[in-house]
């Protein structure tokens, strides 16, 4: 059994102590799980060699959003949690990785929750007690190495000195034994890459297609002298339903933390040309028209009534297919309903780009589609299904999420088809 035994103040430190953290850091983010992210390393790398030079209390929010992703002195941490979304990010990734087989005896780089300050911790071997003085009881094929080579008296300094020595046969070993599994293992992709990998590996910049409504009213302008005081004037107003930008928002943050390029365009002043240079996410369904054109040919698509009064998803395969449904009257009157809605991840035929569509039947459809989108424990149930899908790479789900007072509940996933 291997335990994780806390290592002391990063000051008490040696500078070879300190070289093997950075090494152990230097082995982590050369694993999938990081490698293919630009922000990730700088964030880990950044907060690890200011721990190591004793420099903590400049690990803080404000400053890794000024240091890390070129945020102004002054901007407002409440609003833009760039940040926060990173570190939940690196956090799942760094127990990803130390989940898989090999690493139970390597350093172990932690950054615990509500703090960017990392914790480090040494490998140590089952304590036994033999006697007065416990022994640190070892493999047989370790043993002929400790005993070869004493160590210091210090149980601290005896337990690290130990673990330098022995480190790099017993990783070999570990690899070794593990032979095909560890190899399985080490090419398997997180979750979260298998679905965004495509658009974050591209190239070019992503595009946010959103639903957009022109307004023809009257707008309520403050006095610059006076804000208490408001004139009323009439404007034509292109407006953006306030729940469809909250999935922008989590999407494009997710964008952002790797480094990804993205801009954002209503749907009536997005054109073919524009979707044909590079991925986009649609937003959005009943008032976006691209949306709709893009889902149509789909096996999962949007569907309603002539006088609009009910509104569903339809399943091709299965057409008489009635319960993925919202009755507008009952929606308006109770705000407590089921909502339903698309995602898909799919290269469209026409542009030759990758489509992400996150879109509900109703708004809170489209919130929901946006939580799961950025969510490792719900990406995770895709590549479940993806499994037995014989490598396809185009996909398509159908989620569903409870409705209590206006406010979504957890997506739950409906149905999958891959093609």
């Amino acid at each position: 059994m291997q335990l994780d035994v806390p290592a002391a103040n990063p000051a008490d430190f040696t500078e070879v102590e300190k070289a093997a953290i950075e090494e152990q850091v230097e082995r982590l983010l050369q694993n999938p799980h990081f490698s293919h992210s630009r922000r990730f390393p700088m964030f880990l790398r950044f907060v690890v060699r200011h721990t190591l030079a004793g420099q903590a209390d400049a690990v803080k929010e404000r400053t890794l959003g000024i240091e890390i992703f070129g945020r102004s002195a002054d901007y407002d941490t409440a609003s833009d949690p760039i940040v926060r979304v990173t570190a939940a990010e690196i956090r799942k990734r760094i127990a990803q990785y130390y989940q898989e087989p090999g690493h139970e005896v390597e350093i172990r780089v932690s950054l615990p929750a509500g703090s960017y300050v990392p914790q480090f911790h040494w490998p140590q071997t089952t304590i036994t007690t033999a006697g007065p003085d416990p022994a640190v009881a070892l493999p047989e094929v370790l043993a002929p190495i400790a005993a070869a080579d004493p160590v210091p008296d210090d149980p601290r300094r005896s337990r690290k000195y130990l673990w330098m020595r022995i480190s790099a046969p017993l990783v070999a070993l570990v690899c070794v034994a593990l032979g095909g599994v560890w190899s399985l293992r080490s090419v398997q992709r997180s979750a979260f890459d298998f679905f965004w990998e495509p658009v974050l590996n591209s190239s070019d910049s992503v595009l946010f297609c959103i639903a957009d409504q022109n307004q023809y009213t009257a707008i309520a302008l403050r006095d610059a002298a006076d804000p208490t005081h408001q004139t009323i004037l009439k404007d034509n107003l292109s407006a953006v339903v306030i729940d469809d930008l909250t999935t922008v928002v989590k999407i494009a943050g997710v964008l952002q933390a790797h480094g990804t390029k993205y801009g954002l365009k209503g749907e009536g002043l997005t054109t073919l040309s524009d979707l044909r240079n590079g991925p986009t996410v649609f937003v959005g369904a009943f008032d976006n028209a691209w949306t709709l054109r893009l889902t149509k040919p789909l096996r999962f698509h949007f569907g309603n009534n002539a006088d609009m009064t009910r509104f569903w998803i339809a399943d091709s395969n299965n057409p008489d297919r009635i319960d993925w449904v919202i009755d507008r009257a009952k929606q308006q009157a109770t705000n407590n309903y089921r909502d339903y809605a698309i995602v898909a991840q799919f290269t469209d035929s026409t542009t030759g780009k990758i489509a992400i569509v996150a879109a509900g039947v109703g708004r809170g459809g489209t919130i929901a589609a946006g939580e799961f989108l950025i969510d490792t424990a719900h990406l995770t149930q895709i590549v479940n299904e993806a499994r037995a899908s014989a490598g396809k790479k185009n996909m398509e789900f159908v989620l569903s999420t409870e409705i209590i007072d206006g406010q979504p509940g957890t997506p739950k996933m409906e149905a999958a088809y891959f093609w």
